[in-house]
């Protein structure tokens, strides 16, 4: 069932919420648990909601001959390396600025797409290029980043390229005929990650440090299995099918401008100016590069627009 438009802002609304407030959740959950445990665990707990979610919806099915290398492509890429890279670089970067390094994925895919898919790079996706990467540049100033530091260098450096894998993720999906129905691949992505990451995670860190009876610890992994990573996922795919693609993609940005704040109140992050103008740049870009890819659809003849993903954390 399709909601209504108001139901569809109201549920984009709640997810922008549960991603931002997960930037500070996981923050927290990082002295509980090593990152690759805590993704891998995760992405077990979703792949158990995607099977029932998908079991419920009459869609529970295994995947055809021509879907598998969407299925391995979304599993590996997006959720075990994406994600993977992003949670190691939470243990070194404010979970503030993680949130906004992580949104420029939609920058990205433009030069991406231009030469590999042929997309024309017209003036305003030129445009929201510059701001989003004038934002980045804004960012990584000298006078507001520590490059002597070696970890905070290995931290933003991976959340760039987290942001860079997924984006070449976007343009591969784009170039697949056949992306098959979004609930019956999930729990299969879900999956293949989980197995992927979890053998490494016990191979590389050290599970017997964790207090897995922890009151705190098993609240946030709650909270990141069934709320952050499967209750969104159908959400998203539930406010596709009802808002127009624009409002979803400018109205993702909300994202890690929630994420700014809920980490500045509840972890006492500062709201540095870097953080706030670089936010405002990279979200002018998103928003430029969105509705100019809008007004391309709407002209005939035009190459498909780059789109905005919003699966992100």
């Amino acid at each position: 069932m399709i909601p209504s438009g108001r139901a569809a802002l109201v549920l984009l609304g709640l997810v922008i919420v549960l991603w931002g407030l997960n930037w500070p959740v996981m923050k927290v959950g990082l002295e509980y648990i090593p990152p690759l445990l805590f993704t891998s665990i995760r992405m077990v707990l979703g792949c158990l909601c995607m099977v029932i979610a998908a079991a419920i919806m009459g869609q529970l099915r295994r995947p055809y001959r021509d879907e598998w290398t969407l299925v391995f492509g979304v599993g590996l890429i997006q959720m075990a390396l994406f994600l993977g890279l992003v949670t190691i670089a939470l243990q070194y970067v404010p979970a503030g600025r993680s949130s906004i390094l992580a949104y420029t994925t939609s920058l990205w895919v433009l030069p991406i797409a231009a030469m590999t898919l042929g997309e024309t790079l017209t003036r305003p996706r030129l445009l929201g290029f510059a701001l989003g990467i004038g934002g980045v540049a804004v960012m990584f100033n000298p006078f507001g980043f520590d490059w002597t530091s070696p970890s905070v260098v290995i931290g933003n450096g991976l959340l760039l390229l987290a942001a860079l894998c997924w984006a070449l993720l976007i343009v591969y999906v784009r170039a697949q005929r056949n992306q098959g129905p979004p609930l019956t691949l999930a729990p299969w992505q879900f999956g293949i990650a989980a197995v992927v990451l979890l053998p490494i995670a016990l191979m590389v860190e050290d599970a017997g440090t964790v207090e897995w009876s922890d009151p705190v610890l098993l609240g946030i992994l709650f909270y990141n299995g069934p709320l952050a990573t499967a209750f969104p996922f159908w959400a998203i795919i539930t406010i596709t099918r009802a808002l127009p693609a624009v409002t979803t993609s400018i109205g993702s940005l909300g994202v890690p401008a929630f994420g700014v704040a809920a980490s500045a109140v509840l972890l006492g992050e500062a709201l540095t100016g870097t953080n706030i103008v670089g936010l405002l740049l990279i979200g002018a870009g998103v928003a430029t590069v969105t509705l100019a890819d809008r007004g391309r659809r709407n002209e005939p003849g035009s190459d498909s627009a780059v789109s905005t993903e919003n699966r992100k954390s």
